[in-house]
């Protein structure tokens, strides 16, 4: 995190066309966070998903000198008894097409491969980044909550929405914004862990997280946060890097 932290993220919004022609004929990459607007718990700000992508795609950005696109605030949420206040969902189609022209945009422009970092792994939202269409380019679409945290976390292997690992990452990216004395732990039936294992969605009761957010904390957090870091460096952007333009 020392390399992110002494350099300036690329953000595209924040740069002239020549600016970004530049940064595209250095590395033809973008990377592309996909946020969500969509409750997990009472403990947790509705855009909890979007904040920590915002800072992954800030800090991978500055660290490896690749631009940084706006983020794509919306995302198709999981289905919910009752709507909790301020959630907005997009259907499947309705992000897919959005970020089909976006990405045909910016690969005209000079994009030979697309980056976009998500934290929310329900399948259609999951299917809508991963089946968009472009001419040339590769897309690479990341779920950070995909990645293994059994040696970070205390409750890993269940699952995850408001829980230990989301809590977690928000108290270290955005501890401002987060209300420990609202959260409440929600430890499904071992029958409900198991259809949610095998693919099926749990259609959880307003504004309900799952998991044990009181197990979380802004070290824990800090430690996950830099095990998603290192991993997406080294795994992902520094292994393999497009020829410049």
């Amino acid at each position: 995190m020392t390399a992110a932290a002494a350099r300036v993220p690329l953000r595209a919004k924040e740069m002239t066309p020549e600016a970004v022609r530049r940064a595209l004929a250095a590395d033809p990459r973008l990377i592309v966070p996909a946020g969500t607007l969509e409750q997990h718990g009472a403990h947790l700000p509705l855009g909890c998903d979007t904040l920590v992508v915002e800072r992954l795609a800030d800090d991978l950005s500055a660290a490896c000198g690749i631009l940084r696109a706006p983020t794509l605030e919306y995302g198709v949420n999981a289905p919910t008894t009752g709507l909790p206040p301020g959630n907005a969902s997009l259907r499947r189609k309705t992000l897919r097409r959005m970020v089909n022209d976006l990405l045909g945009d910016w690969e005209r422009g000079g994009v030979t491969e697309f980056l976009i970092l998500t934290m929310h792994g329900h399948a259609p939202h999951q299917e809508a980044l991963g089946t968009v269409v472009t001419d040339h380019a590769r897309v690479r679409v990341i779920d950070i909550l995909s990645i293994d945290f059994s040696s970070l976390a205390d409750d890993a292997a269940g699952p995850i929405h408001g829980g230990e690992i989301d809590t977690s990452l928000a108290l270290f990216v955005a501890p401002h914004l987060v209300e420990m004395h609202q959260a409440r732990d929600f430890i499904l039936p071992d029958a409900d862990v198991l259809r949610h294992r095998r693919g099926s969605v749990i259609d959880l009761a307003s504004g309900a997280p799952v998991g044990a957010p009181s197990l979380a904390s802004a070290e824990k957090g800090r430690r996950m946060y830099d095990h998603i870091f290192d991993r997406i460096r080294t795994r992902v952007l520094t292994s393999h890097r497009p020829p410049a333009a």
